[in-house]
């Protein structure tokens, strides 16, 4: 991936003279040295803006820097909001307000008019938020002391955030084959999909594919072989199916490279010339950070190729995931997702294996695929909807559990979790909401990261939690509806 930062842009004015100008740089340059030892991306001192000028040309060049991934400003002392207007009118990346101050406490002897007028955080935040607000600025308002864990956290929290939105803008998809027929969510319009959210989402041909994988090479595969050996259990004895599936993953690979695409996504439907369904290579792939939908699901596919790079080192544990079935016993209801063949090994809670099983539909050869079950922890599952004319993020809050039973029987990699509010009510918040039964389950990115994510790319935001009820949704809904046919 890139190596994204994001600009630190300090409001002040000529009025204070250049000594306190100084110490506002000096300061100011401590701060993003020091935030940058904690945060999970550089924050990269600009300037200490004092004109029109000055703030139009940091913006101007953020815009065009494909490393800046956000702009954050902070109000040292009083910073007039006037000469913000052109920047701010003409800024393209996500935009952070950082409401601090370089000093924790008010220091009882020391503090005088020249005090006073050094630190004038709360004065010119205050100033600076107004013309934000003014200008119908789409941002986010982070207050509290700097070197405060919980502030930096929120702060790193929408860093992350910021780093999705930049991978949404270069998005794109490479699909083998349409969606799986006549699957209404898998559908969306592609051309909306790229002029909002900067997906470009075309089709190859599966007999492209098929060609690439007739030239990839033994030693090629040999090469694969030795990561599989090296990361997984080879729980089967049919080395040529796993052989198979390397042929396939670094032949969509290369495919995707050669067209700068991070996702894809392929349909059982489509599989001419090909012996298996990709399953093994889809995960191998996944968990290298490439995005996957199955059955044509494009709109999962780059979300969840979104969701990995704002995660932990920017492949976090995040994966394509189906709801499968249920298990409703009173008192210990659980959701059981996975796939077919394609659930990311991120999310395994032990070595995955290798295995080969018969697939049951497709009408190709066993593919192999990673067996394993997920982890437990607390989650999210996320999904995204067309609904015509706009674009809706639905996210519910999840505790993944180690399976109540072994399953010895399913072949796939499986995941386990309690829905909240509950299994029932969550369910039909869900139903309610139009959630696809494609999602993105994710350990390490939460559902106010992705909150923030929609508002910068100004998408419809859904959140089932455990106040959730299908009463207070259904008002939610109909009120959304209203205000964005207003939009």
């Amino acid at each position: 991936m890139r190596k994204y930062e994001f600009w630190f842009v300090v409001g002040s004015q000529s009025l204070y003279g250049p000594e306190v100008l100084a110490t506002v740089a000096e300061r100011s340059a401590e701060m993003a040295a020091k935030l940058s030892e904690v945060l999970p991306y550089p924050l990269v001192y600009k300037v200490t803006a004092k004109s029109n000028k000055e703030i139009a040309d940091v913006i101007r060049e953020a815009n065009y820097d494909e490393n800046c991934a956000g702009v954050i400003t902070w109000c040292h002392t009083f910073s007039p909001s006037k000469m913000w207007i052109n920047g701010f009118a003409n800024l393209q990346k996500p935009y952070c307000h950082f409401a601090t101050q370089y000093n924790q406490e008010i220091p009882n002897e020391e503090i005088d008019m020249d005090f006073m007028n050094l630190n004038q955080s709360a004065h010119g935040d205050r100033e600076h938020g107004f013309i934000t607000a003014r200008l119908r600025m789409q941002r986010k308002v982070v207050a509290g002391y700097w070197q405060d864990e919980e502030v930096q956290q929120r702060l790193g929290d929408w860093m992350k955030a910021a780093v999705g939105v930049a991978v949404s803008r270069d998005m794109k998809v490479m699909r083998f084959g349409d969606n799986m027929r006549e699957v209404a969510v898998t559908e969306g319009d592609k051309v909306e999909a790229q002029m909002q959210l900067g997906w470009q989402v075309n089709t190859w041909p599966v007999g492209q594919l098929v060609e690439t994988m007739n030239a990839v090479t033994e030693a090629e595969i040999d090469a694969l072989m030795a990561d599989y050996t090296a990361s997984y259990d080879m729980a089967t004895d049919d080395i040529e199916t796993v052989r198979y599936q390397a042929r396939a993953e670094i032949a969509i690979k290369k495919m995707m490279d050669a067209e700068g695409c991070m996702a894809f996504s392929n349909t059982f439907q489509d599989l001419y010339g090909m012996k298996q369904l990709p399953g093994l290579a889809s995960q191998h792939l996944m968990a290298l950070g490439y995005g996957y939908g199955g059955e044509g699901d494009w709109k999962v596919s780059a979300l969840t190729a979104i969701m990995k790079a704002m995660g932990e080192g920017g492949n976090g544990a995040s994966a394509f995931m189906e709801d499968y079935t249920y298990h409703l016993a009173k008192g210990s209801e659980y959701s059981l997702g996975a796939h077919m063949l394609e659930v990311c090994p991120s999310l395994a809670g032990d070595k995955p294996r290798i295995e080969v099983h018969e697939l049951g539909i497709g009408d190709r050869e066993a593919p192999a695929r990673l067996v394993f079950e997920g982890k437990a922890g607390k989650a999210v599952v996320a999904t995204l909807i067309d609904m015509g004319g706009r674009f809706r993020l639905i996210v519910q809050d999840v505790e993944c559990v180690k399976p109540i039973m072994t399953m010895p029987n399913l072949p796939v990699a499986r995941v386990m979790w309690k829905a909240e509010p509950s299994l029932a009510t969550g369910l039909e918040c869900w139903i309610l909401a139009g959630g696809a039964h494609h999602s993105v389950l994710s350990y390490d990115v939460s559902a106010g990261q992705l909150r923030d994510w929609a508002r910068m790319m100004d998408v419809e935001f859904v959140h089932i939690n455990r106040d959730t009820t299908p009463e207070k949704l259904e008002e939610q809904l109909f009120l959304m509806d209203l205000a964005w046919k207003l939009k």
